[in-house]
C-alpha cells in the first residue's frame, strides 16, 4: 500500500484547479458589476411573488417533526 494513497491523480487535480479557476472568474465578474440603483423611479413597479412548493418528502418530514406545513 503506497503511503500517499489518498492523493488524487494529476488529471483529477488539474480538473479541480480548472473548476476552481472558472468559479473564481465568475466571482470576479459578479463582484465588479455595478450596484443596483437605489432610486425609487428606477425600481420595477410590479414584482411577482414566487410560489412556494412543498414537496411530499418535506411534508412528511415536517409532520414527523410536528411542524404541520399544510
Amino acid at each position: 500500500m503506497p503511503p500517499y494513497e489518498e492523493i488524487a491523480s494529476p488529471a483529477e487535480l488539474h480538473a479541480d484547479c480548472q473548476a476552481v479557476s472558472r468559479r473564481l472568474q465568475d466571482a470576479a465578474v459578479k463582484a465588479t458589476r455595478p450596484a443596483p440603483s437605489l432610486h425609487f423611479d428606477e425600481l420595477p413597479r410590479e414584482v411577482a411573488k414566487r410560489d412556494i412548493q412543498i414537496s411530499e418528502a418535506a411534508q412528511r418530514l415536517a409532520n414527523a417533526l410536528h411542524l404541520h406545513l399544510d
